[in-house]
């Protein structure tokens, strides 16, 4: 009798690989065959699920980013019932933070998968990834809610503040993966910023 294959599974199994690659080094030098080594399987089956590299790194980037997702989804699940704007938007940014050994794995496979969108511009104009612009969205709206519940002064623009806490905390990121800072200093600056947005 054949051997069931988990088609899902094995997708996922080469995708980790170029996760666990992208982690220590640059995603330019990935090749199809060394991610065929990374996980265990051979070339043709790599080329089986992805028919080329940028097949393969915008599905890799599509599961890390659901690996963030669900963290953001666990802390806020564990903060308070119901959650609050403030918790919510804490819980997202605080994640972004590579202040344990799961979110700084996240926070280095992320800057190898941006050094290559830099590097190479035609990728991220073919797989460009609308994820910040959703999660913008997303801070604001918690901010809007905010406001509405009279936490939030009401001079503050939801869109422009969402966006200056999103790219503050992507700049702490840097900062802790460069050793400038510890994950305990960074979040320590973002709480003081949250806390003057909750005056």
């Amino acid at each position: 009798m054949p051997l069931k294959v988990d088609h899902e599974e094995r997708r996922k199994q080469i995708a980790e690989a170029v996760l666990r690659i992208a982690e220590g080094q640059s995603l330019r030098e990935v090749t199809m065959r060394g991610v065929a080594a990374e996980a265990g399987v051979s070339l043709r089956l790599v080329q089986y699920y992805f028919q080329s590299k940028d097949a393969l790194l915008v599905d890799a980037l599509e599961r890390l980013s659901a690996q963030l997702d669900a963290r953001m989804r666990q802390s806020i699940a564990a903060a308070e019932a119901p959650p609050t704007p403030r918790t919510i938007v804490t819980a997202v940014l605080t994640n972004i933070l590579p202040i344990d050994a799961e979110s700084r794995r996240i926070a280095r496979t992320y800057a190898a998968f941006y050094s290559f969108v830099l590097s190479d511009p035609q990728f991220a104009e073919k797989h460009g990834t609308p994820q910040p612009d959703t999660l913008e969205a997303f801070l604001a709206k918690q901010i809007r809610a905010a406001q509405q519940a009279g936490e939030v002064p009401a001079e503050v623009d939801p869109k422009v503040k969402a966006a200056g806490l999103l790219a503050m905390t992507n700049g702490l990121v840097s900062s802790v993966l460069g050793k400038q800072r510890t994950g305990e200093t960074a979040l320590a600056i973002l709480t003081s910023h949250l806390d003057e947005l909750w005056r």
